[in-house]
């Protein structure tokens, strides 16, 4: 199964938003599978889009595993569409940069493809996608 990583900065310009939308949107219809930490705002309303299908879905946690699973996600966990990851052990219970950016590193190491919604000047996301070598990178 091809699969999609989802980045984007926390800061994003308002003409970004309805881009990272329309996106959202495609990859649901065509049924694509997407990779995201699903963390900042727009990765969250991405998420929300994409719950709405039934293509399969990625979470990545930039902590240990949930010990409970949210009423909202369960239902796409128990038909299968939803996978919960992390790189971390159960005891890494707070999300930092630095766990962040380990997060990031897996999806993109899990991904075939990486989108960018939008990456902020100077940022940890423009650093990282500077490193990633043999993958394709497209920016939304």
């Amino acid at each position: 199964m091809f699969r999609t990583a989802f980045l984007c900065s926390r800061e994003i310009p308002a003409s970004v938003v309805l881009k990272c939308y329309d996106w959202a949107i495609k990859q649901r219809e065509k049924g694509n599978c997407v990779i995201s930490g699903f963390h900042s705002k727009i990765e969250k309303d991405v998420f929300h889009y994409l719950l709405a299908g039934t293509q399969p879905v990625i979470m990545t946690l930039a902590r240990g595993m949930k010990e409970k699973i949210e009423p909202e996600l369960k239902a796409a966990v128990d038909a299968g569409r939803l996978l919960i990851a992390t790189p971390f052990e159960n005891s890494v219970q707070r999300v930092t940069a630095e766990t962040a950016e380990r997060r990031n590193r897996f999806m993109i190491e899990l991904a075939d493809e990486v989108v960018i919604g939008f990456a902020s000047k100077g940022g940890m996301l423009e650093r990282l996608i500077v490193e990633v070598k043999g993958k394709v990178i497209v920016q939304v």
